[in-house]
């Protein structure tokens, strides 16, 4: 048996008057995803534990099979395990987003206006990351260049109890009530502001600038925690995995669970991703793997960015290029099960993610069912005859059938 996992970011969202009481995913052409669904095992699923952030990483760490109540530090430390950043007992991992601020004419207040500095490149990114943290940086403290604007800086031997807030849920307002409170808040505070002297001049700044583009004029530290304790995927299920993804956080998941992280040329976490690479990717490792997990960003930056026709358009692209793929190439498979869910809402309405239940669909090549008409989106959740499960960690004991 084969075991494949397809997850669109953030894909669920809410009815929209621009579509008519519609969601982006009920707006799109999706016959692959319908596909499934109309032949599948249908189900809701709380991805996100009650008293938890909904985040992509306690999400993705439930669907995995793992309870964000037991192995949940926190998202910065999955990020560090994508980048091979050995964290100490001691130390703290942030995660430290390049964004753009937009500030009042004498500059004593500033708004959120872009999370990611316009989506600024990774070439780009690494000059200025390179360049606060040789001003910033010192023997505690250091700043390690990621992908675009998703970066990391680690403290060693930090005593830190800290509120920090993600940037994508305040874009458009003033940060002063949003900054990092707590034990240790003033050297995070201090850090943020120093990165803005840095940046604001730098010469990649003066760049983008000219060519009107949003520039990274500061740093956001957020997404703190400690180096995970969990079982590997294998010691847990006996099983082997592969991974692949374009984000940090969710293949940092993915090491820390011991799967093999596949590296696909032209993954870039946005809209331009190489959706057919990840697909093809992830079937060939099936060759040596038992199960593949496929993680798509795409539609959830559409949804921070509040954007309906961009998430529209990466939910069709999501269905063409990576559902398609996978449902045509998993025929050479004697058996295979296909679990496809968002792993949270990103609605458009509130450009942040939202707790809310997603719908799933396990498809299963030896027990094709006939659920009529049925499409993949939203609607499924208010059938009245369908899987619920409130624990989201127990979705993979359901899904392996190991429950």
């Amino acid at each position: 048996m084969k075991y494949i996992i397809l997850i669109g970011d953030g894909m669920a969202d809410r009815p929209l008057k621009e579509l008519e009481g519609r969601t982006p995913l009920e707006a799109a052409f999706t016959p692959n995803m319908d596909r499934l669904a109309r032949r599948g095992i249908l189900g809701s699923v709380k991805t996100i534990p009650d008293g938890f952030p909904p985040g992509s990483d306690v999400a993705n760490l439930s669907i995995m099979g793992y309870d964000p109540a037991r192995y949940y530090t926190g998202r910065a430390p999955f990020e560090a395990a994508s980048m091979g950043i050995e964290l100490g007992d001691n130390d703290v991992a942030f995660r430290c987003n390049l964004v753009t601020l937009k500030y009042n004419k004498t500059k004593d207040r500033a708004i959120l206006e872009d999370y990611s500095a316009g989506h600024i490149s990774t070439e780009e990114a690494r000059e200025l990351i390179e360049a606060i943290n040789a001003e910033l940086g010192d023997e505690r403290i250091r700043f390690y260049p990621g992908i675009s604007y998703r970066h990391l800086m680690i403290w060693k031997d930090a005593d830190v109890e800290l509120e920090c807030v993600p940037p994508h849920d305040i874009i458009g307002k003033e940060i002063t009530e949003y900054l990092p409170l707590g034990k240790g808040e003033s050297v995070i505070r201090s850090l943020m502001e120093s990165s803005v002297g840095i940046l604001e001049n730098h010469p990649v700044n003066k760049r983008r600038a000219a060519e009107g583009k949003r520039v990274a004029n500061s740093i956001w530290l957020w997404g703190q925690g400690r180096k995970p304790a969990m079982p590997t995927f294998r010691e847990k299920y006996g099983l082997s995995g592969a991974l692949v993804s374009a984000v940090d956080l969710t293949r940092g998941i993915g090491v820390c669970a011991g799967f093999e992280i596949l590296k696909v040329p032209g993954v870039t976490g946005y809209l331009d991703t190489n959706y057919t690479g990840k697909a093809e990717y992830s079937l060939k490792a099936l060759s040596s793997h038992d199960l593949v997990y496929i993680h798509v960003e795409a539609p959830d930056e559409a949804g921070h960015e509040g954007n309906y026709k961009d998430k529209i358009r990466a939910i069709e692209d999501f269905d063409a290029l990576v559902v398609g793929t996978i449902i045509r190439g998993a025929k050479e498979f004697d058996e295979y099960r296909i679990l496809l869910l968002p792993d949270h809402p990103t609605p458009i309405e509130v450009r942040t993610h939202t707790p809310d239940p997603v719908p799933f669909v396990i498809f299963d090549s030896r027990h094709k069912r006939d659920n009529g008409d049925v499409r993949f989106n939203e609607r499924i959740l208010e059938y009245p005859e369908i899987i619920r499960i409130s624990e989201g960690y127990r979705l993979m004991d359901f899904f392996l059938e190991k429950q």
